[in-house]
């Protein structure tokens, strides 16, 4: 069945809300139509045994509910079964919902709390009481939702689908519940491609997901390994925040014949429900929300990178509240295995920002220093814009391991697949592109052979870092008692505090000075001003006059440096900042780049980075873009002239056409 059949499969389960008009919201009709997608495919996988698994629930009944559980599971021949001899084109239309209950009530335990995620029950009433229950579950009951007829693949395409429209129709984000097909496959596809000493014969792999949506990336996984490795056992986990999107990929798993006890609910951040050090996982793929803040859980985080620092998942550093995604990369990380037993890798979809914001000692940097500096990043992969349902930004596929292969040990490889891309012929919400099987292949082997070329390029890690220095230049003021500095004198708040007379008297000392001299010497003017004010009989706290100097002073180059105990003193205003790459020597770098500009700046050798000690606090960045661009020279003044001209001919031919 291709992937129009399955549009056109979703779009008929859509049209049973037509049904559903009037009685209920549009925001309400993904409640209905998902829940009962689930439980007619259900229906369908367990079809083959039903009547095994009725003629064994007879068999067994009075026997020890765990007993009974293991016999009708081993005859349904899958992780849930139906205890009910009902089916959805058996009930009856007379107490349509008693016996639509009794019937989801017969699932085993897994299969049943999927359906209280979806407050199916409540939904059932509703549609009992407008007098609507009846026809929808005929409706679904003629729909045939077979493995023969729809693989697992193409019900995840049919979930998609739904989900799409029910965001559509609520106004929520689709792209929270799961990520576009292509992308899964490209992101799996670069994690799993060269690892055939994982996948070799009866081995068993694990793959993990901690923001699973309905299970796409699980579902790929799983299938991408048993395509190219026969007898592998493949093992999926996964935790999901939203309900509803965990009820779909549990069920999804159940059908799948997985241990649904590996999917679990809840906040992955604050609360991990696969911690533990056996919950370490071969590869690992996630797709965060994009610049999503975690303010929320912000206390449970800042506990544990406080507390726990590097024997929990966020030692190296929290980014700021407003973007959670490095959270989710550092927490991935502390799932990787030991290289020693083989390690991990992992593939994240991230957003810009990653890459780049937050300057030197930033949570971010220090985040991203300690990736590099330990190796962990691969390669990042640049994808095209327009490729998510809910945003048409650039994304990122960030590949890490711990177990590089020797050839790419100390280097990252970041390739531009942002022209990888076809037109949709019709757009889903934002995405307007998608990226074909062929471009996925060439993207995989441009990241395989690992060779410099345009579109690919290799860095050693020490070129994303570098060291921040401080650079100080001298303060440099001029003094006078004119009017305007005299008034600036009387705005000051330590001033006002003084009595109005004293305000007055010192008004007078000051207009006493001679005003039409500028004094460049800060320690020369100060001598002079205590001596005037002591003629005066006046006397001022260390607060006082120094709120004075300020208020008489500007700023002046031609000044005598201002000094502090025999030593320079910085102006805050002319403070810079410089980035040396790592590597090159910082007094090298200040003696050519900035002494031949401002002679008398200096480093402030204060300001030392908190790890090894140096001057200037190290800093790591991935200006992505940069590497990529390239220049392209203005048109030749000759040609915008002539393209001008043309246009104001044209115009001029227009008005004399209105004037005729």
């Amino acid at each position: 069945m291709n992937t129009e059949n399955h549009s056109q499969t979703a779009a008929f389960l859509w049209s049973i809300a037509d049904l559903l008009r009037g009685d209920f919201k549009q925001s309400q009709y993904g409640r209905i139509i998902l829940p009962f997608t689930l439980l007619r495919r259900m229906e369908c996988v367990l079809a083959p045994t039903k009547d095994e698994v009725i003629k064994q629930t007879f068999a067994q009944e009075g026997r020890p509910d765990t007993v009974r559980e293991i016999i009708l599971l081993r005859a349904a021949g899958q992780q849930f079964f139906n205890a009910s001899p009902l089916t959805l084109g058996t009930l009856s239309d007379t107490q349509t919902a008693a016996d639509l209950m009794s019937y989801v009530q017969s699932f085993s335990k897994d299969a049943r709390e999927i359906f209280e995620h979806f407050h199916f029950e409540d939904f059932v009433q509703q549609l009992s009481a407008a007098n609507l229950l009846y026809q929808v579950v005929q409706r679904f009951a003629a729909t045939d939702l077979s493995p023969e007829r729809i693989s697992n693949f193409g019900m995840g395409i049919i979930f998609e689908e739904l989900i799409r429209k029910f965001a559509e129709s609520s106004n929520e984000t689709a792209g929270e519940h799961f990520t576009p097909r292509d992308i899964v496959h490209l992101t799996t596809s670069l994690v799993i491609t060269g690892q055939d000493g994982k996948l070799a014969p009866n081995s068993i792999v694990t793959i993990y997901d901690p923001t699973a949506g309905t299970g796409g990336f699980l579902s790929e996984g799983d299938e991408y390994i048993q395509s190219i490795s026969e007898k592998v056992t493949v093992s999926l986990h996964g935790q999901e925040l939203n309900p509803e999107s965990y009820a779909i990929c549990k069920a999804d798993m159940l059908i799948k014949g997985q241990k649904v006890e590996n999917i679990k609910l809840g906040n992955t951040l604050s609360n991990d429900q696969l911690a533990g050090p056996e919950h370490h996982f071969d590869f690992m793929l996630s797709n965060p929300p994009f610049g999503v803040e975690w303010k929320k859980v912000q206390k449970q985080i800042t506990d544990e990178h406080s507390h726990k620092g590097f024997d929990g998942r966020f030692g190296p550093g929290l980014p700021r509240v407003s973007d959670g995604s490095l959270l989710f990369l550092l927490h991935l990380v502390s799932k990787m295995r030991d290289p020693r037993e083989g390690g991990s890798r992992i593939g994240i979809i991230l957003n810009g920002s990653p890459l780049f914001t937050g300057g030197a000692g930033s949570g971010e940097s220090e985040i991203r220093r300690y990736l590099l500096q330990n190796d962990l990043v691969e390669a990042i992969v640049a994808l095209p814009t327009d490729m998510f349902y809910n945003t048409g930004i650039a994304t990122y596929v960030w590949i890490l391991s711990n177990h590089k292969a020797d050839a790419r040990k100390g280097k990252v490889q970041l390739i531009d697949g942002s022209q990888h891309y076809a037109k949709m012929r019709k757009s889903l919400g934002s995405k307007r592109q998608y990226i074909t099987e062929e471009q996925i292949d060439e993207l995989v082997r441009l990241y395989g052979r690992f060779e410099a070329t345009a579109q690919s390029k290799i860095f050693p890690i020490e070129a994303f870092g570098y060291r921040r220095i401080t650079v100080e230049r001298p303060l440099r003021l001029n003094f006078q008692t004119s009017a305007e500095r005299i008034q600036k004198v009387r705005e000051e708040k330590a001033i006002q505090k003084l009595e109005p007379a004293a305000q007055q008297q010192l008004t007078e000392a000051l207009q006493a000075m001679d005003a039409s001299v500028l004094h460049r010497n800060r320690e020369q003017f100060s001598k002079l001003l205590k001596k005037t004010l002591s003629a005066h009989g006046i006397s001022l706290a260390t607060a006082e006059l120094k709120a004075m100097l300020n208020a008489l002073s500007e700023r002046d180059p031609e000044a005598d440096i201002c000094t502090t105990k025999g030593q320079p003193e910085a102006d805050a205003g002319l403070r810079d900042n410089e980035n040396v790459p790592l590597g090159e020597s910082v007094v090298d770098y200040f003696e050519r780049e900035v002494q031949p500009h401002v002679p008398d700046a200096w480093i402030d050798e204060s300001k030392c980075d908190a790890q090894d000690g140096e001057v200037g606090i190290v800093g790591f960045e991935i200006p992505f873009n940069r590497h990529f661009y390239v220049f392209q020279p203005p048109r030749p003044l000759e040609e915008i002239d002539r393209d001008l001209k043309a246009c104001t001919d044209r115009i001029k031919l227009m008005i004399e056409g209105l004037s005729a």
